[in-house]
């Protein structure tokens, strides 16, 4: 079983203020490579609210990279591979909109995605929050954040 879990947390409700990335490899059912970056948003620019989900704020990323100078490392992990996120419509479309807004290619990554929230979800799991799936299976979690979440994320689809 090969694939790479993925989570991002945003700055902003738009999709394309990234402030977080964390990825997972996994290689024959087993954690092969973690990778996470803070990722300066667009104008640095943080609402209340999704600090208050994840904790980043403003300060923590004014002197990170912002995307284009981190997509380099991120292609090389990701590119090709079956991408898995819990509520996968989520990070495909933070993955999306970032790399429109920089220019890049998405469609060139040749991605497959996967869900954990939407596999889940079918098993019956309600609510089937990330979290709550997480606590039911054992699995340790520091939610929000970015490669914490990808790493549970990495585990309930191995379990699944």
């Amino acid at each position: 079983m090969n694939f790479t879990a993925i989570d991002f947390e945003t700055a902003t409700a738009k999709r394309d203020s990234a402030c977080a990335i964390g990825l997972v490899k996994v290689e024959n059912g087993r954690i092969i490579d973690e990778y996470s970056a803070l990722i300066k948003p667009p104008n640095n620019e943080y609402s209340w609210h999704n600090t208050n989900v994840h904790g980043i704020t403003a300060y923590e990323t004014r002197n990170s990279p912002n995307f284009a100078a981190v997509f380099a490392e991120i292609e090389q992990r990701i590119s090709g591979q079956t991408l898995v996120a819990h509520n996968a419509s989520f990070d495909r479309s933070v993955l999306q909109k970032t790399m429109l807004s920089f220019g890049l290619n998405y469609e060139q990554l040749n991605l497959n995605w996967e869900c954990t929230l939407k596999i889940y979800k079918s098993k019956g799991y309600s609510p089937a929050k990330l979290n709550v799936c997480c606590q039911r299976h054992g699995i340790p979690l520091n939610h929000h954040d970015a490669l914490s979440d990808a790493k549970a994320c990495a585990q309930l689809y191995l379990i699944r």
